[in-house]
Order: C-alpha cells, then structure tokens, then sequence
C-alpha cells in the first residue's frame, strides 16, 4: 500500500519557533519514509475566527515560503492552499452529514475556543473538525504528523472514516495513523514556561518569529524570562524552573545535543552568560531559513508556481477520491 502524509498548519499571524521546531522540521525529518507527501496551507480553517482571518494572503504565502525555506522541496513535494483544492469543502459537507453532533461538541479545541459563549460562536468553530478529517480523508492519507494537542482530531478523522464506510458498506476510507514524534521539542513561551509559544499570545516578546532579524531575536532572548539562579548540572535540579528548562531544552535543539549534556556544559554558570550563546547559536540556524524564506516572498510569481504545482497534484488525487465517494453515495 502507498504511504501517504498530510499535514498543514493554518494561515494566521506570523509563523514562529514553535511551528518550525514542533512542526516543520519534524515533517522533514520524515520526507524519506513515506511514498507521497502533501503540505497544506488550510488557510480556510484560518476563518473559523475572523481575528485570524486578517492579512489571509499574506501569512498563507508566507507560510509556503517557511516549508520551502525549512527544506521540503516543492518539486519532490506537494505544497497547496487547502481552498486550491475544491474536494475538501465537499467531502466536509457529506462527513457533516454523517457525523454526530455528540462527537463534535466533545473536541477540547472548540471548547477552548468558544469559551463561555457557546450559543455564540460561528457554526464553522463548530464543525471545522470534519473539515480537518477531509483534508486528509480526500487524499486516502495513511499517516498525519500531529502535535500531541491534534490527537483528537486524528482519532475524529478515523471515526468519521470508519462511519461513513459503516454508512456505504465498502472501505473507502482508510483510518489514518497519527505520527507523535516523542522527541520533537515542545517550545515554551518565552514570558511564561508554562505556556506554548503561541500567535495569540498578546506579548509578541514570548516568541520568535520565522522572519525577526538578529538584532530582534538578540533582544527576545535577552528579554526572555528566566531566575537568579545558576545552571545546576543534572535535570532533576531543575525543579519548577520552567523558563530555565525552555531556554536550555532551546539550546539542546539548535546544537543537537541532550539537556542532560547543556546543564553540564554550562553548570554553575548564570543565565547572564548563557543567553548570548543560545542567541549565536539560534541565529546561525535561523538566519539562512529567514533569507530564504526573504528571497521567495520577494519572488511571489515563482512562489505562486509553486502552489500551483501543488495544487495540480492536489486536485488530481483528490478529484480521483471524491467521484469514489459520490459514487458510493449513489449521487447521479
């Protein structure tokens, strides 16, 4: 059987640390083992919430700019915008249809994000989880790189698959495997270690983004919340110092070491002395993804090639799909 991969991360704000460490380098981690791999910008999720549909065509170039520059080849690759690709929104409507409302008002991210306010919140909130089994659905995809936090939505996916073949009686769909790297770093807000990095974050000094110059990541990181406290050398001396243990798990990434190896490398030192490190470090990786990713967004008609390309193989494999579908559907 052809192993395939989708993935995508949604259009809004600036795209920052986090998703490069957490997302992005770990999907090119994996480009080698899988047959086919498709990269989505799912810039229609980004109107779920309208605050985040702001500045749309920007940040959806920018992040195709941020896969191309981290290093998945577009060429090798199959970078789209999820609205290039019409199948999506169809296949959504007929999961709509066989998906019970009990499975979509128990997703954590809804509750999350509609707060309180429930009754007000719009319908897409509400549904975009089958939106999300759709993307990856229309493609037959074998296995979703998620974040440990998209869990559920993976697990949706498979409800929703092994229902609607429940509901035609042939296996169209396959269920989806999620793919948790153990290993891929968590980023932790840079004002608060108890937090994610995050675009909503209201303090844009708790995070780095893709396209910050030196001297501003220079200035987040010597800002960057931590204690009076030295390196100690071994993890469980750590304790509660969860700022600590960010900016030094940090360190470990950029140099490809363990924790266990920076709290010796630095042990008795103060965070006086070790930020400036991790900020060389930080820039010398970063600084090549940033002018790339420059030069791509200075070049928005090849950028633009590319996501047709995309979108082409896109298209192909999901118009294949979806006439599967209707078929079963027994639609005219």
């Amino acid at each position: 059987m052809t192993t395939r991969i989708l993935s995508g991360i949604r259009p809004t704000g600036h795209i920052h640390l986090g998703n490069y460490l957490g997302a992005i380098r770990s999907w090119v981690s994996m480009l080698d083992q899988v047959d086919e791999r498709l990269f989505c910008i799912v810039d229609q999720h980004a109107l779920t919430t309208q605050e985040d549909a702001k500045d749309l065509r920007k940040n959806t170039l920018t992040i195709a700019a941020a896969y191309i520059a981290s290093g998945i080849d577009p060429v090798k690759n199959h970078i789209f915008v999820q609205s290039h690709v019409p199948g999506h929104t169809e296949l959504a409507w007929y999961f709509n249809c066989i998906t019970p409302m009990g499975w979509l008002s128990r997703m954590t991210q809804f509750k999350d994000k509609a707060g309180k306010n429930k009754d007000q919140a719009m319908t897409g909130l509400f549904v975009y989880p089958a939106l999300m089994a759709a993307d990856i659905l229309i493609y037959k995809a074998t296995h979703v790189p998620v974040g440990e936090d998209q869990k559920q939505h993976v697990e949706l996916a498979r409800d929703i698959a092994q229902a609607f073949n429940n509901y035609v009686g042939k296996d169209i769909f396959p269920l989806p495997e999620p793919i948790i790297k153990k290993e891929t770093a968590r980023i932790m807000s840079l004002r608060d270690g108890s937090k994610k990095m995050s675009k909503s974050d209201p303090s844009d000094y708790s995070r780095i983004h893709l396209l910050d110059d030196n001297e501003t990541i220079e200035l987040k990181i010597r800002k960057a919340k931590t204690d009076a406290e030295p390196i100690p050398g071994a993890i469980d001396l750590l304790g509660e110092r969860l700022e600590a243990k960010n900016l030094l798990s940090l360190y470990a990434v950029f140099t490809k070491t363990s924790l266990l190896h920076v709290l010796t490398e630095f042990e008795g030192k103060m965070f006086s002395e070790f930020k400036p490190k991790l900020t060389s470090v930080m820039i010398d990786h970063l600084s090549p993804v940033r002018n790339t990713m420059l030069e791509l967004l200075a070049d928005e008609a090849t950028l633009l090639q590319y996501l047709k390309r995309g979108a082409d193989a896109a298209n192909t494999l999901a118009d294949a799909h979806i006439k599967e579908v209707r078929q079963a559907l027994n639609m005219v």
